[in-house]
C-alpha cells in the first residue's frame, strides 16, 4: 500500500459545464469517483480526502496573463460572447455562466494536490485530481476544452517553491501542448508528450522534431503514434522513450496526465488501446515515481469521451493504482453502480473491470518491427531527435 495519498474531490468540480451535448461532460468525472467509492478504493487509511477552494489571480497568472483573466471574467457575465481572440465563444470552448470560478475551482484543486507531494506544507506521497489534466489552455487563450491549465499552473507553482526538476509525463491521445508550451524555454521541466499524431488530430502540434526553446532543447519530447495503434504498440513506445529519459532527467517530482481518449471507443480520436493497456502504463508510472523521484507523484485526469464504458473503469484504476489498491482486472462492476448508471444516464454500464486484454510489452531491444514500420519509424524519430540531448544512444535500450 502507499504511503499517505491525497485525493482531491467535492462535487462542485461539476460546474466546470459547458453545457448539453459538449463532449467534456461532468458525468464522465462524477462516474468514475463514484466507482472508485463503490469498488473501495478511497476507504484505505492512508487515504486523506480534501476539497478546494478556487484558485487566486496570483496562483493563475503564475501561467496565464492578466489580461486573459479579464476576458474570461468578462465572457462569464455574457454568455453570448464570442472572443476569439482569448479562444472563448468556439465550438470546442462555449462561454458558460460562473465559467471563471468554475476553472479556477480546477486550478486550486490542482494546487491543493501539489502542495501535498511538494513544498513546506507536503503531507503525503502521493496526490490526484481526477478532474484536472486541462493540459491545452494557453497563457492567453482556450483551447481544446480548457479555460485554465491547470497542470501548468500547479508545475509552476512547485518550481516557485524550489523545485528544480519536474518531469511531467502525458499519455493524452492528445497532445499536451499548453504545459509543453508554458515551459518551452524552462530547463527545469521536462515535458513527454505520447499523442496521436498531429497528421490526423488536433491540436495538429507535437512532432517529434520539436524538442524545447533555446537552452531547454530536448526537455520537449513529443512521441507521435500513427492512428489505429493498439495496446501492444503503444507500450513498446511508451517503454523506448519515457524510462530512459526520466532515468536520465533524475527529477524531483513526477506529474503525469492521464487522458484516456487513447481507448478504442473514444469517439474523438483514432488510438486503439484498452483499459488494461492503460492500466499497464500507470503501474509503471507509479514505479518512476519511487525510483526516481522518491516517491512524489502528482496525478491528474484529462480527456476521455466514452462516459460510461471508458473513462470511469480507466480512472477508477488510476486512482487504485495512486492508492495503493490496484484493482484486480477480473473485478465485476458493482451493481450499485451499474444501477446507478442505468438510472441516471439510461445506459447499461461495463460488466468487468477490464477489456480482456493482456498487454505485452514488447522491447525496443528486441529490434526494428517490419511488420509495424510506422509506430518505430515514430519511436525513432523521437529518440533520434532527444536522446543524444540526454547522453543516451537513440540506437540502444536501457
Amino acid at each position: 500500500m502507499s504511503e499517505r495519498v491525497t485525493f482531491v474531490w467535492d462535487d462542485r468540480m461539476a460546474a466546470y459545464n459547458f453545457g448539453p451535448g459538449h463532449p467534456l461532460a461532468p458525468v464522465r468525472v462524477e462516474l468514475a469517483v463514484r466507482l472508485a467509492r463503490d469498488l473501495g478504493l478511497l476507504d484505505g487509511p492512508n487515504v486523506v480526502e480534501k476539497t478546494a477552494d478556487l484558485a487566486t489571480d496570483d496562483e493563475l497568472m503564475l501561467v496565464h496573463t492578466a489580461d486573459y483573466l479579464e476576458a474570461v471574467r468578462r465572457a462569464a457575465e455574457n454568455p453570448s460572447t464570442v472572443d476569439l481572440g482569448h479562444g472563448l465563444g468556439t465550438e470546442d470552448d462555449p462561454v458558460f455562466p460562473g465559467m471563471h470560478d468554475a476553472a479556477a475551482h480546477v486550478v486550486g484543486a490542482s494546487l491543493v494536490a501539489m502542495r501535498s507531494v511538494w513544498g513546506p506544507d507536503a503531507d503525503s506521497e502521493h496526490a490526484i485530481n481526477i478532474a484536472g489534466g486541462l493540459h491545452h489552455a494557453m497563457a492567453s487563450s482556450a483551447s481544446g476544452f480548457c479555460i485554465y491549465n491547470d497542470v501548468a499552473v500547479a508545475i509552476a507553482w512547485a518550481l516557485a517553491n524550489g523545485a528544480e526538476r519536474v518531469a511531467y509525463v502525458d499519455i493524452d491521445v492528445h497532445h499536451g501542448d499548453g504545459v509543453e508550451r508554458a515551459f518551452w524555454r524552462d530547463p527545469r521541466v521536462l515535458t513527454i508528450s505520447l499523442h496521436e499524431t498531429p497528421r490526423t488530430l488536433f491540436p495538429g502540434t507535437g512532432y517529434p522534431q520539436e524538442i524545447g526553446g533555446p537552452g531547454a532543447e530536448g526537455t520537449a519530447v513529443n512521441v507521435a503514434l500513427p492512428p489505429g495503434t493498439g495496446d501492444e504498440g503503444w507500450l513498446r513506445a511508451f517503454h523506448a522513450v519515457v524510462p530512459q529519459l526520466i532515468d536520465s532527467f533524475q527529477p524531483q517530482l513526477l506529474v503525469t496526465q492521464h487522458g484516456c481518449d487513447s481507448h478504442f471507443l473514444d469517439p474523438l480520436a483514432h488510438l486503439a488501446l484498452t483499459v488494461d493497456g492503460q492500466r499497464s502504463a500507470y503501474r509503471t508510472l507509479h514505479s518512476l515515481a519511487h525510483d526516481h523521484a522518491d516517491g512524489r507523484w502528482v496525478a491528474f485526469g484529462g480527456g476521455g469521451y466514452e462516459h460510461v464504458e471508458v473513462v470511469p473503469r480507466a480512472w477508477a484504476h488510476l486512482i487504485g493504482e495512486v492508492v495503493g489498491r490496484r484493482v484486480d482486472p477480473a473485478t465485476a462492476v458493482p451493481a450499485g453502480w451499474t444501477e446507478y448508471v442505468l438510472e441516471r444516464l439510461g445506459r447499461t454500464g461495463p460488466g468487468h473491470m477490464t477489456d480482456g486484454a493482456e498487454p505485452v510489452v514488447r522491447r525496443w531491444s528486441s529490434g526494428y518491427d517490419p511488420h509495424d514500420d510506422l509506430l518505430d519509424r515514430a519511436v525513432a524519430a523521437t529518440r533520434s531527435a532527444v536522446f543524444p540531448l540526454h547522453g543516451l544512444d537513440p540506437d540502444l535500450d536501457l
